[in-house]
């Protein structure tokens, strides 16, 4: 592996990140509702991230209502510019009406938005769970998993970086000239 986590296997170029989360910026969008669910994630993914190596000063925090108001806060330190990955945080929890459904994919549908949109990856730590006990067993886990991901897709990209559209056109303009 090179230093911008190359291997070549067969003759060709696999992209692998390590989880070394040192020099990175991490943004983080925690709901309150839910907010003992909340507090177990958050307490579990920064535990993570200092253990991977981001420093306390490199994290941001903030907390929003619940999980349909975390994509626009994404948004906001997205189109700042200033992190290297970004982390949601929430729960919803299913009650007796469809409310569950319409937050549960809304709130996803908005993360994955803002990630397509500004290029920046997004881990999704929103449980979606059938009960309080569920999403408590899941805290501790999904937390420290956030965290992995966020560090390991923001190396990713930046190993990526060097990729660029100009060297899709030359090998497509290449490809156009050998067809001729």
């Amino acid at each position: 592996m090179n230093d911008k986590g190359v291997v070549v296997e067969h003759d060709i170029d696999v992209y692998e990140a390590e989880v070394d989360g040192r020099g990175l910026r991490i943004g983080l969008v925690q709901a309150r509702f839910n907010e003992p669910i909340c507090q177990g994630l958050r307490d579990a993914c920064l535990s993570q991230l200092l253990e991977l190596g981001v420093a306390a000063q490199d994290v941001f925090v903030c907390t929003v209502p619940g999980a349909l108001e975390i994509p626009v806060a994404l948004q906001r330190l997205a189109e700042s510019g200033e992190f290297d990955a970004l982390i949601a945080i929430g729960a919803v929890i299913r009650g007796e009406t469809y409310h569950f459904e319409v937050v549960a994919n809304e709130s996803a549908a908005g993360v994955s938005r803002v990630a397509s949109l500004y290029s920046i990856p997004i881990a999704n730590a929103i449980l979606t769970c059938e009960t309080d006990e569920q999403a408590l067993a899941r805290v501790a886990e999904k937390g420290a998993d956030a965290a992995v991901v966020a560090v390991e897709m923001a190396n990713l990209l930046d190993s990526m970086s060097g990729l660029s559209a100009d060297d899709d056109t030359e090998a497509d303009d290449d490809d156009e000239e050998g067809a001729r």
